[in-house]
């Protein structure tokens, strides 16, 4: 069309030696966004390209990280028992019994909701109980205020409603042949408050801590990271670069094993460790569903 309607088809447009390139000609450059995307789909080509062997196992790895902070909790509560007890009479004034009752009920709650996320089976009832001890637990330890502890969890929701996601995308809601709008519908809105809420912990992260200038640039390259998984654009790739910075800050930062049984921060130590495994489980989750349809990635399928 671009000859039919310019000089080519007179044998005109070599006349000026002299003259610029065609407007055609100029619109072949590409432009620095195309040239993102370009190079990052490289990446993406081939990080799936090694992590082929390992994709299948993605979902199972994913859905243990996010329960296991739960399963150390339960664990550490009965271990820790007595002082449980003390603590909620004495500091947080809750009368026995009441604290009995309610230490159990969230062990019972966090050991057999974890289970069921394990194996895939009543995944909205496990992650419903599992909401309920994140809640329960605030307030009855008084964290509900503490910033810290607010995205930590925020973060651990957002997993667990990948959780929740990834059992839909499995899940076989009606029969073949049948609608199933308001399935997707659910689920395409559970990815994205899923994605939105598991970047809660790096801003926790970011305002927290001693700056220096290894700190800004991780935060820097970690708050852009954030941004792509929340818009959706080159989710997956963000999600395992966001994985990769939180995996070795944890190591790096929340290394409770090299504390004496004794110190006093190797509780908190170990309390952050596997909260930050969890996040890092639902990331996992996202890498291996994307980010649903309300994203970037799947509105460039689109057109």
């Amino acid at each position: 069309m671009a000859q039919i309607r310019g000089t080519a088809g007179y044998h005109l447009a070599n006349q000026n030696p002299f003259a610029g390139p065609s407007s055609a000609e100029a619109t072949n450059d590409p432009s620095p966004l195309d040239a993102i995307r370009e190079q990052t789909s490289k990446i993406e080509d081939w990080l799936d390209t090694i992590s082929e062997p390992v994709k299948p196992y993605l979902p199972a790895i994913g859905r243990f990280l996010i329960v296991v902070t739960f399963l150390e909790d339960a664990i550490r509560i009965v271990t820790q028992w007595h002082d449980q007890l003390l603590y909620l009479h004495d500091f947080r004034s809750i009368p026995y019994g009441v604290t009995h009752v309610f230490l159990i009920v969230n062990v019972i709650a966090m050991t057999v909701s974890s289970v069921l996320v394990i194996i895939r089976k009543y995944s909205d009832y496990a992650v419903a109980g599992l909401l309920g001890v994140v809640v329960t637990q605030a307030l009855g330890y008084g964290l509900i205020f503490d910033l810290n502890f607010f995205l930590r969890n925020l973060s651990v929701i957002g997993g667990l409603l990948m959780v929740l996601s990834d059992s839909w995308v499995r899940k076989k809601f009606a029969p073949a042949g049948l609608p199933q709008i308001d399935e997707k519908d659910r689920k395409m809105y559970f990815q994205l408050a899923g994605r939105v809420l598991l970047i809660f912990l790096f801003i926790g992260f970011v305002f927290a801590g001693e700056w220096s200038v290894g700190r800004i640039v991780v935060s820097v390259i970690g708050f852009i990271a954030c941004i792509m998984v929340v818009v959706g654009f080159k989710a997956k790739w963000s999600a395992v670069l966001l994985v990769l910075i939180l995996s070795v800050f944890n190591i790096l930062v929340n290394n409770f094993w090299t504390l004496h049984h004794q110190h006093p921060h190797k509780d908190f130590a170990k309390y952050d460790f596997f909260q930050i495994l969890s996040i890092v489980g639902g990331l996992l989750l996202l890498v291996n569903m994307g980010p649903g349809q309300f994203s970037v990635d799947e509105k460039k399928k689109v057109y």
